[in-house]
């Protein structure tokens, strides 16, 4: 009997962080069958310059589920206040029940140094869930899992203390679409929130039929392969290998609190 594809869960403090850091495995992982589950560990109700509260709580979480639809995979959303996660033991044995139902083989989770508390703390939330999620009495009507998962950081841009190191790398080209299609589900992010946060709202075409070509080309320096020492040396590598030019890529950086990963474990999670 043929081994089951491996299943992949993606923690994200609000419910766009997955798509914009590993969509693009997402839509791979789904290609081949497995299962894929996008996780937000808050409602995102704070996440827009006009919009706020339930109102906005709902209309995100139909964003996410709209996102997740693109490429079959399964969206949660849980009711926490967006900026006011905290690494409490309630919050812990959240995480700790959604990682023993869905029984993943990798996790990914942002790191834990970052400008948002909510991705700070989402990320001690998951470190601090992965040893528990094998101790039976942690959270008692909850299956314990007989071993950690493999736990991966997804890329971000900060330097201190110490910059993101790139483990795997993941060649998205074949699938950049549907990202950008996904992260495109989420207009009030997209084209509202973080374009008013970062002051080029002025910038976002009022056609609503001309705003994923100005995303996309928004979005592309975001998605091009990275040019840093770890990234440069496997693209090098593998465009001689493939005889390709490898375009859009995705990067994980392995966390030690999961379980060790072997050259026979990066095969069968990232076979792409």
């Amino acid at each position: 009997m043929p081994e089951a594809p491996p299943a992949l869960l993606v923690f994200g403090a609000h419910p766009d962080d997955c798509e914009f850091t590993a969509a693009g495995l997402a839509a791979l992982y789904a290609e081949r069958g497995g299962r894929v589950r996008f996780v937000s560990l808050t409602n995102g109700d704070a996440g827009h310059q006009t919009l706020g509260g339930a109102h906005l709580a709902r209309f995100r979480r139909q964003e996410a589920q709209a996102a997740a639809d693109v490429i079959g995979i399964e969206s949660q959303v849980l009711d926490n206040h967006d900026g006011e996660l905290l690494p409490t033991l309630e919050r812990r044995r959240q995480v700790i029940g959604i990682i023993r139902e869905f029984r993943p083989d990798l996790i990914l989770t942002p790191r834990p140094n970052d400008y948002h508390p909510d991705h700070r703390y989402t990320s001690v939330l998951v470190q601090d869930a992965a040893y528990m999620v094998t101790v039976p009495n942690a959270v008692a009507y909850a299956d314990h899992l007989s071993s950690d998962p493999v736990i991966m950081y997804v890329r971000d841009r900060f330097q201190k203390p110490y910059p993101f190191q790139a483990d795997v790398v993941v060649d998205i080209d074949s699938v950049v679409d549907r990202k950008r299609e996904m992260i495109g589900c989420h207009a009030s992010q997209v084209y509202d929130w973080l374009a008013y946060n970062g002051g080029y709202l002025d910038e976002v075409p009022s056609d609503a039929a001309a705003r994923p070509t100005w995303l996309r080309e928004r979005m592309e320096p975001r998605q091009l392969a990275s040019r840093s020492s770890t990234e440069s040396s496997w693209l090098r590598r593998t465009r001689l290998e493939r005889g390709t030019h490898i375009q859009y890529a995705e990067a994980f950086e392995a966390c030690e609190y999961g379980s060790p990963s072997t050259p026979d474990d990066r095969q069968r999670l990232f076979p792409f």
